[in-house]
């Protein structure tokens, strides 16, 4: 760990990783901006130094991203959709950081971050859906893993019918499930070896956590706290912390059990990389009805296809393109928009020809194709 004096910290700054004092309290989580607050603070405990393992995130810092994804990434589409994870994710931030303090916390705050998210789904849902998968470059942090847990769910929810309130308090419980993670050892969270028996046991309390809040500090209604506290439980039984199974796990929970294990597939963690969108979607569906409801998990997959968007694809003809609109009916037949033709052209611009493979009936997906591992080969080339 390298040591950071308390006089040189700015409000606003962020850094990839956390900061601790004394070398194992968290002062702020990898990417939320430390506040006045806390700078004074550590200046009233008479602090002299933090530490952490991270860098300075430089404002205006851009992620480095894959050649193939980078047009597309940067479509107006895109940027709109960046602009409003930003937006949110510095509401939600200060929320969270308040939550893990005991501060007080307004749920009109909350409830605007949800409505704020509503209306995004309702002009931009493909857009979004890319930027989940690959416009984090799997460097999402606790934050926009609620966030996108939040929207994942809400998609589904929409999806299977519910009513508008039903809607909203999904999208709640959803944002807020892993809330109890903020009352756990960040030292414990943020561990990258295995768990050890102790430290897994207190991990597994953190949706029990996340109930008291949403329900006792929050006043949030009991199906919302319900949900957070369910979301770990397995359609077999096998969860925690009740052992509840089957569909005496309220609904709620059984969609948010879906969409935290995809979440959390395509994000980075501390213990492991990210996975592309297709691999993700194969992990969940090769479940058996072990972990999830057999029927969310076929909305899931109408929701997203196989071939999620902003998916890389080898077409049957030699070409690459990527996934930009699901068919519903037919998962494995998305429409997608040519990046490298067959005789190997690639279109810099983002402009190259829209197939849709449910009419092109002699065109289909050969394989899904790692955007890391399609630019390491063409810039070997």
């Amino acid at each position: 760990m390298r040591s950071i004096n308390v006089s040189d910290l700015k409000p606003g700054q962020r850094f990839d990783k956390p900061v601790y004092v004394d070398g194992d309290s968290i002062l702020v989580p990898e990417r939320v901006p430390i506040r006045d607050k806390d700078i004074e603070r550590l200046q009233r405990w008479k602090v002299k130094a933090v530490t952490t393992e991270g860098a300075l995130i430089k404002e205006g810092h851009e992620e480095p991203q894959d050649g193939f994804l980078q047009q597309a990434l940067r479509s107006p589409g895109q940027q709109a959709v960046k602009k409003t994870y930003s937006a949110v994710a510095a509401k939600l931030s200060d929320l969270f950081n308040r939550i893990r303090e005991m501060d007080t916390v307004s749920i009109a705050e909350l409830d605007s971050i949800i409505d704020h998210l509503f209306h995004a789904l309702d002009e931009r849902k493909n857009d979004i859906i890319q930027f989940i998968l690959y416009g984090f470059q799997g460097q999402a942090g606790f934050v926009e893993n609620a966030i996108n847990c939040s929207v994942l769910a809400t998609m589904v929810g929409r999806n299977m019918g519910m009513v508008k309130h039903k809607l909203l308090q999904l999208a709640t419980a959803s944002l807020l499930h892993d809330i109890g993670m903020l009352r756990l050892p960040q030292e414990i969270v943020d561990k990258k070896g295995k768990l050890a028996p102790e430290e897994l046991k207190k991990i597994r309390t953190h949706p029990i956590h996340s109930y008291k809040i949403i329900t006792r500090e929050l006043r949030y209604p009991e199906e919302i706290g319900i949900a957070a506290m369910q979301h770990q439980e397995r359609w077999d039984g096998a969860g925690y912390p009740r052992g509840v199974a089957g569909r005496n796990i309220i609904l709620p929970a059984r969609i948010i059990a879906v969409v935290d294990a995809f979440e959390a597939m395509v994000s980075e963690r501390p213990y492991r990389g990210s996975m592309i969108g297709y691999a993700a979607m194969r992990a969940i569906l090769s479940d058996n009805s072990r972990r999830f409801d057999p029927e969310v998990l076929k909305v899931f997959i109408r929701t997203m296809g196989i071939y999620p968007i902003g998916s890389i694809v080898l077409l049957s003809s030699g070409a690459i393109g990527r996934v930009i609109e699901n068919n519903v009916d037919a998962p494995l037949k998305p429409a997608v928009k040519i990046i490298i033709n067959e005789r190997g052209r690639e279109y810099a611009g983002d402009n190259g020809e829209t197939l849709d493979l449910f009419t092109e009936k002699n065109l289909f997906i050969a394989k899904a194709v790692d955007p890391k591992e399609l630019t390491a080969a063409r810039e070997a080339d």
